[in-house]
């Protein structure tokens, strides 16, 4: 049977990338992607619709419309904005959500994606090679809703036997989208700047470091775990995924060797700054390199040298 997929949230960071390649590898004509506005860009054989995943009604008729036969969820709120916006991040995370998975069961609806975070860790987490089972108590109302999520997901695959698949992301560093709010922008924020005004201020303190994915690798591995047998998943809340861990001061000092008058400087008192100091500094993720042999192809020069040439074409 021909895979059919709804993406919803299709307008972010991860959404705009990951929509070309399930085009790429199912057809345009078995993806339709959805969100609460149109996209700024539309290709005329791409299929788009308008929908708000929190209009439960609304979004039963889109599926009702398409029948797929899964559901990539990626609406959310992400930490920084969540923070302004405590309540309206958690109704959409959560209620959206619950949306989501109660109409896959009631409209037999096989496989969902939907992405926690590394968001879900804190304080009291370890701090290196954060493993996939520890203490868990995220301080974001983010994290804490992404927590949340991933105990639906596995409440929904155990009790009813709905495949749910789930990744926690860590930073997800693209340049073709711009930054969207969450704590781990500054990674995409400070190539965009050392491009168009040759210096940034970073938000984050010289030596905090957190863990990052290319949005290469990101993609490749959100479709390997899609592509993954289900038997061989022993994970059905969220698989921890790393990538790259490094500071601003290290990534500064990537740029430099390509941009040498680039100029890196830090702000205090960022706000952001506790969210990023709650999270971990670097991901365990053997099960899921042991599950669906993940493993990253980038590291940090690489990526950086990427995000540059890309950059300085496209800016």
């Amino acid at each position: 049977m021909k895979e059919r997929i709804i993406m919803i949230g299709a307008n972010g960071q991860i959404g705009t990338e990951l929509a070309v390649a399930l085009r790429q590898k199912f057809g345009k004509e078995h993806v339709i992607t959805s969100d609460i506005r149109e996209p700024a860009v539309l290709k005329d054989d791409e299929i788009f619709e308008t929908v708000n995943v929190l209009d439960k009604q609304a979004v039963r008729s889109l599926l009702e419309k398409y029948q797929p036969t899964q559901i990539y969820l990626l609406a959310a709120m992400l930490s920084a904005t969540g923070e302004q916006y405590p309540q309206k991040a958690w109704d959409l995370n959560m209620n959206g959500l619950l949306n989501i998975l109660d109409l896959a069961l009631e409209l037999d609806i096989k496989k969902i994606f939907w992405p926690s975070s590394i968001a879900v860790f804190g304080p009291h987490s370890p701090k290196k090679q954060t493993g996939q089972y520890c203490i868990m108590d995220p301080t974001s109302i983010y994290g804490i809703s992404k927590l949340a999520g991933e105990r639906l997901c596995e409440y929904y695959h155990q009790k009813y036997g709905l495949d749910v698949r789930s990744i926690r992301y860590p930073g997800i560093i693209s340049w073709k989208t711009a930054p969207g709010g969450g704590t781990t922008d500054y990674a995409v924020h400070i190539f965009f700047e050392a491009l168009k005004h040759g210096k940034y201020a970073s938000f984050l303190s010289a030596s905090t470091e957190l863990p990052m994915l290319y949005m290469e690798d990101a993609v490749r591995g959100t479709l390997e775990l899609m592509d993954a047998p289900a038997e061989q998943l022993r994970i059905r809340s969220s698989y921890n995924l790393g990538g790259i861990s490094f500071t601003p001061a290290q990534i500064g000092q990537e740029i430099k060797k390509i941009l040498p008058n680039f100029e890196l400087s830090y702000v205090d008192n960022d706000p952001r700054q506790a969210i990023a100091d709650s999270w971990p500094a670097s991901i365990d993720d053997s099960y899921a390199r042991e599950d669906w042999n993940w493993e990253p192809t980038f590291d940090l020069e690489a990526m950086t040298k990427d995000m540059i040439e890309n950059l300085k074409t496209n800016l």
